[in-house]
């Protein structure tokens, strides 16, 4: 699947351009050396010393460079987190290339975003952070203190958070949202599944190395590709960690954390990944998949029976009544007050000081208020993941402690639950979410291919590596 990204720069601007952002960055790094020799001339000892390197650009991205200092800063925080989780590390050389490679891509994806307007204002990050501060049980500014104990600038974090939601706000803009399903793939999916019953009713957990192909790439430049995905194979048949490996060669968003795809339904995996790893025991490595995105290197790591609700597409279903209160976070609720108010509501539902429904009437923030938060007859999917588990969790009658969404944070009782045969409209609707979540992934994985190929690049890394050993 080819998606077309609206943004064109012929290469003789681009270099003009870029070539004004270069200057801008040697104007701001000459006057550091140029100081520090004065300040030897004064002194009489600066005779025979060379300039110090304060900064350098080690890649040039369109309009926009990368500088060392960031790199080495980026680089500094990887090895942290990557130590922390105990993953092996790849050679340094290795990992600040895989790195810088990471940043031209996200690099390329800002300029896009501001192009196309999309902006995460502070009040918006402060949300967020809020958000993450609490899901770790603190405060904002314990947070900030546990950060900057462990060596992080607080300022930095909130940046990169400020960039993840940037960058998903484009990747919905740009794939999600142009990613359409026809009618004859939902057709011939549900004539597979009406097949292979059973196969809809696993999960796999996945590791994936990716391998990049260029978009119209050469034979030779193919034969390179194939050759790297292969010297993966041989690494991880010597014994070497998946996730050294994964750091070491992928070019998948999720290198740098392992490559692990997590827990899925065979239902929302590639077909191609699904056939690949069919046949393997938990920990083999399958041979080499081709895809139009390049090379894939996978190794299962469990497989698994999926629970009555996690199934595919099927003919029967097993259905959840629920109803709930929901409270949003805004700039006047924080989070930790719409968890305290929670609290409060779920003490007098516990102490039988209040009916479930008159609460929601009162308190609820969501549109189901006015009928006492009932959200009628639930199936599988229908709901935001972190909703569906803490609600799959819940026999009937019993109702949740405060859990958080994406829409804020919720109570949820359990009503009642019955299986039941699904209509064929429901199994359209289910068949068609299922090969939007199959496809998504390689939709944005191409899209990403074709904004880097476009992006104009110049590598300057060789000539500073030596000086950041």
């Amino acid at each position: 699947m080819k998606i077309a990204v609206n943004r064109f720069t012929p290469r003789a601007m681009t270099r003009c351009l870029s070539m004004a952002a270069m200057l801008a960055v040697a104007a701001t790094c000459v006057p550091f050396a140029a100081n520090a020799q004065d300040k030897g001339a004064g002194t009489g000892t600066g005779t025979g010393k060379q300039p110090v390197l304060v900064d350098a650009i080690v890649a040039v991205v369109n309009t926009d460079v990368i500088t060392l200092k960031e790199l080495n800063d980026r680089m500094a925080l990887i090895e942290q987190r990557m130590k922390r989780q105990n993953m092996q590390m790849p050679p340094r050389e290795v990992l600040q290339k895989q790195l810088l490679e990471r940043m031209i891509v996200t690099r390329a994806q800002m300029q896009l975003a501001r192009e196309s307007g999309i902006r995460i204002d502070d009040i918006m990050l402060d949300r967020a952070v809020a958000r993450i501060a609490e899901q770790n049980q603190l405060s904002v500014q314990s947070f900030r203190d546990q950060l900057e104990r462990e060596g992080l600038s607080f300022a930095r974090f909130r940046e990169e958070i400020r960039e993840e939601i940037t960058l998903q706000r484009l990747r919905e803009r740009e794939v999600d949202n142009k990613l359409q399903i026809a009618d004859s793939e939902v057709d011939n999916y549900l004539a597979a599944a009406s097949g292979k019953p059973e196969a809809s009713q696993q999960e796999l957990n996945i590791a994936q190395i990716l391998v990049r192909v260029p978009e119209n790439a050469s034979p030779q430049q193919i034969a390179d590709r194939r050759k790297r995905a292969e010297t993966a194979i041989a690494q991880l048949k010597s014994g070497t960690d998946f996730a050294k490996v994964a750091a070491s060669f992928s070019d998948a968003g999720d290198a740098l954390t392992g490559g692990d795809l997590g827990w899925r339904s065979v239902s929302r995996l590639p077909q191609l990944f699904v056939d690949a790893v069919e046949k393997l025991g938990e920990g083999e490595v399958a041979p080499l998949v081709r895809s139009a995105n390049g090379f894939h290197v996978l190794k299962l790591n469990g497989r698994r029976a999926a629970g009555a609700t996690k199934a595919g597409v099927g003919t029967m279903v097993q259905q959840t009544r629920a109803r709930h209160i929901l409270i949003k976070v805004n700039q006047i609720v924080s989070p930790a007050e719409a968890r305290r108010k929670l609290a409060e509501l779920k003490e007098r539902l516990d102490n039988k000081a209040a009916k479930f429904e008159d609460l929601a009437r009162l308190y609820s923030n969501d549109g189901s208020a006015n009928k006492g938060g009932d959200l009628g007859w639930i199936y599988p999917g229908d709901t935001v993941p972190e909703f569906e588990r803490a609600m799959n969790s819940l026999r009937p009658g019993q109702i949740s402690e405060p859990i958080e969404s994406p829409f804020g944070y919720h109570l949820i009782e359990v009503l009642e639950r019955k299986t039941e045969e699904v209509s064929r409209e429901r199994q359209r609707l289910m068949a068609r979410q299922a090969l939007r979540d199959q496809k998504l992934e390689e939709a944005y994985e191409d899209w990403l291919r074709q904004l880097r190929d476009r992006a104009y690049v110049e590598y300057r890394l060789d000539e500073f590596s030596s000086r950041t050993q």
